[in-house]
């Protein structure tokens, strides 16, 4: 257990939360397995408005119908939390992900407000279903095909490589660059695999200018907050791979692209990908339901955790304070 700055008690183990003084305190689940300096930020900021912040995995949860409640979160007892904050979803096999994906459902179903909610983590996580979304909706986004089957999807190379194009191969679910893959000649499709039997090929975007760098957009109840330009060392531009970080300003058109592309996918909150392209257009690359950012705040003057927990309080909670 540890105070924050304004002397407000926050839990940072789940078997201290039931104690005389938390019962007096609305409480927010905070779903993380690592809270590290986001979770702290969280903290604070919860902490700041009057709230208990709790640390929670998605991995201690359960269901349970019969007597008393139907979902059960450690440390919470014969209560649900006030609000829940999806910070990250643990991964695992298929059975593991959907389960973890139902206890925000049923919290959501419960009357909980869930911050974002599970069919917003669904929409981003699987990048078929979010590049079929954007596309549906006409948000510029590159060429992509998923498909089973290899002798396609080597078809779909040879024919993008002819043509002048470099792909990417993505796995269908992943963050922060794990997995991806730059196929620029035909010896590259050697070793291409598939992700657990499906492959997802989306065509290279050339970034203006020399070098590589893509832009994240930050966006919260569908308004664009804060933006950073990503200088990768390499083609990939994730923070967690050494690219730089700096501040960019946030005009219209760019603000305006990010915010649809959030609404297209009904998320309170994300982090979205953006490559001006070689003759100078937005083209959105991914978006992120559970973003980091630790690299944003570092170039620009908002609280972004504040303005987070600001919106999740007044607009989902009804701004109810302790």
């Amino acid at each position: 257990m540890s105070r924050s700055d304004v002397g407000i008690v926050v839990i940072v183990s789940s078997p201290f939360v039931n104690t005389i003084n938390s019962r007096l305190l609305q409480r927010v689940a905070i779903i993380t397995d690592d809270p590290g300096w986001h979770g702290k930020q969280l903290c604070q900021a919860f902490s700041r408005r009057g709230w208990l912040p709790v640390y929670l995995s998605l991995t201690e949860c359960r269901m349970q119908l019969g007597d008393g409640l139907p979902v059960l979160l450690p440390g919470f007892g014969d209560r649900l939390p006030d609000a829940v904050f999806v910070r990250g979803v643990p991964g695992g096999s298929l059975e593991e992900v959907v389960f973890y994906l139902d206890i925000l459902h049923a919290l959501k179903h419960l009357g909980v407000p869930v911050y974002n909610d599970g069919h917003a983590i669904e929409r981003s996580v699987d990048k078929a279903m979010t590049s079929f979304l954007l596309g549906s909706a006409g948000v510029p986004t590159p060429n992509t095909w998923v498909v089973r089957q290899r002798d396609q999807a080597l078809a779909i190379a040879a024919q993008e490589l002819d043509a002048g194009h470099y792909l990417i191969s993505k796995p269908l679910f992943g963050s922060q660059g794990e997995g991806i893959r730059r196929i620029e000649k035909s010896t590259d499709l050697f070793w291409l695999t598939s992700s657990h039997g499906i492959f997802y090929l989306q065509r290279f975007v050339e970034c203006e200018g020399t070098g590589y760098a893509d832009l994240r957009v930050f966006v919260i109840n569908g308004r664009a907050v804060a933006a950073m330009r990503r200088r990768g060392v390499s083609w990939l531009n994730n923070v967690a791979r050494g690219a730089r970080c700096e501040a960019v300003e946030l005009d219209a058109e760019l603000a305006g692209l990010a915010a649809r592309a959030v609404a297209t996918l009904a998320m309170d909150y994300a982090g979205v990908d953006i490559i001006k392209s070689a003759d100078g257009r937005y083209c959105v690359i991914e978006v992120n339901s559970v973003p980091a950012w630790k690299g944003l705040q570092g170039v620009c003057e908002i609280d972004i955790a504040d303005l987070l927990v600001a919106d999740l309080l007044e607009r989902k909670a009804g701004g109810v304070l302790a």
